[in-house]
């Protein structure tokens, strides 16, 4: 991609109504556009980096057997009357009635909808258990939307759905998609903590959201920094492995600031140990057994001619959400640099050529190593420009390409003044620069 011909509406400084860094960069860049409180277009680059990460969300949640549905973002507000929570869950949810007078609602969640679906199709234990879920625009009324996309009122997300004929099996089903999402996020670069947390309008007794830490976090969070050690690469999608991964996060403290006990925090915790901080909440898992279920007569047939209701749980990650979060966690606001994870860059590379007027030989030399990155399945993008070298390395340090050639005074034969963004460059051919790159790629 040449800089000229993309759709990339950079600003020179930080819009003065961002006030975190996830909010400025993705205004600057151009990588979002709000259309109205809350709510945003998705620009092409800012799109390009969300579409990478629900892939990942989506492999992961295939790995582990859950099949990906799609439901509509519309739903009857009948079945939220089934279930109880149309009066219940409050001025988030946007109510609006059709043509006929039926009332209808924006989708918030989904676990009435799921239920109908299911309760609709699934009449025996024997074809339990059912992993289901989708990747869908959801909307919620915030009464006061802020921080750009990581508070806003529409907002992409995958949701899960498991349906078990017991706790036990159940439990299976929610250690499943524990390991999933520490999977997940281990793929984008981040380091998610599994925190005991309320259910909230959800409901349920056993819930977990996953925390990243970042200061300009809303949930206040009090743990154990021994918790960092716990590894999970060895974990098997088995009954014992999976108990036995929860266990060893359940053993540390680690909780949001909703659920604080601070006299068991300092009985459980060193003083040496106790990290006291704010976090993001990237994932929100949920066991809650028959709530929906039993109301909603999602049930089936047990051996010996008895019904019982299916026990459930829903697993939510914000899709949209995590590009403002890796941008938190990522992003050095003084030196104005962003490096995105390789996994999710809308570029892995991005050349950078001083072009003179009076000759074109660096412009050429950049497109002759574009074309050879392109055959390599390298995804890059040059600054084509007539900006001088300095106002293109910080561009493109915004755009945040894990890798830079920079083709300057320093460029000479073969050897390019090849760097990791942010760092300091070095010296090598373009065939060590691409080995590097699809060893940074072979690790995703």
């Amino acid at each position: 991609m040449y800089l000229t011909k993309s759709f990339i509406p950079i600003l020179k400084n930080n819009p003065s109504e961002a006030k975190i860094k996830s909010h400025q960069l993705m205004l600057r860049v151009g990588m979002i556009k709000q259309s109205s409180a809350g709510i945003y277009s998705w620009l092409p680059l800012g799109f390009k980096i969300m579409k990478k990460i629900e892939q990942i969300v989506r492999e992961e949640q295939n790995k582990i057997g859950v099949q990906e549905i799609l439901m509509p973002t519309i739903q009857s507000s009948e079945i939220w009357k089934e279930s109880g929570r149309y009066d219940d869950y409050g001025e988030e949810m946007l109510r609006i009635k059709d043509r006929q007078d039926r009332e209808m609602l924006y989708g918030p969640t989904n676990e009435e909808l799921v239920t109908d679906i299911f309760r609709a199709s699934v009449k025996s234990y024997k074809s339990l258990p059912q992993l289901l879920y989708h990747i869908q625009w959801k909307f919620r009324d915030e009464v006061r939307p802020r921080f750009g996309i990581m508070r806003c009122r529409e907002f992409y997300m995958k949701d899960a759905y498991s349906f078990d004929i017991s706790d036990e099996e159940a439990f299976f089903s929610y250690n499943k998609f524990f390991l999933s999402y520490l999977r997940t996020f281990k793929r984008l670069d981040l380091t998610a903590i599994p925190m005991a947390a309320d259910t909230g309008p959800i409901g349920g007794n056993l819930s977990h959201e996953f925390i990243i830490l970042a200061d300009t976090g809303e949930s206040k969070i009090y743990t154990d920094k021994e918790i960092f050690k716990v590894n999970s690469d060895d974990t098997k999608v088995e009954k014992k492995s999976l108990e036995e991964l929860r266990t060893k996060y359940e053993n540390f403290y680690a909780v949001t600031d909703e659920k604080f006990n601070k006299k068991e925090f300092e009985d459980k915790v060193s003083e040496k140990n106790r990290l006291i901080t704010k976090g993001i909440e990237v994932g929100h898992i949920f066991y809650f057994g028959d709530k929906y279920s039993k109301p909603m007569g999602a049930s089936v047939d047990l051996p010996g001619g008895k019904k019982d209701f299916v026990k459930m749980g829903s697993y939510g990650v914000g899709v949209s959400r995590l590009v403002g979060a890796i941008i938190e966690a990522k992003y050095d606001d003084k030196k104005e640099v962003m490096k995105w994870p390789i996994s999710i860059a809308p570029y892995e590379l991005s050349i950078i050529p001083m072009i003179n007027k009076n000759d074109n030989s660096a412009l050429e030399k950049a497109n002759y190593i574009y074309n050879e990155l392109i055959k390599n399945n390298i995804e890059t993008i040059i600054d084509d420009t007539d900006e001088n070298l300095s106002s293109k390395i910080k561009k493109m340090n915004l755009i945040g390409a894990p890798f830079q050639i920079i083709i300057g005074k320093q460029a000479e034969g073969d050897l390019l003044e090849f760097k990791e963004t942010g760092q300091e460059s070095k010296k090598l051919k373009l065939e060590e620069v691409i080995k590097i790159i699809k060893k940074e790629k072979a690790k995703n």
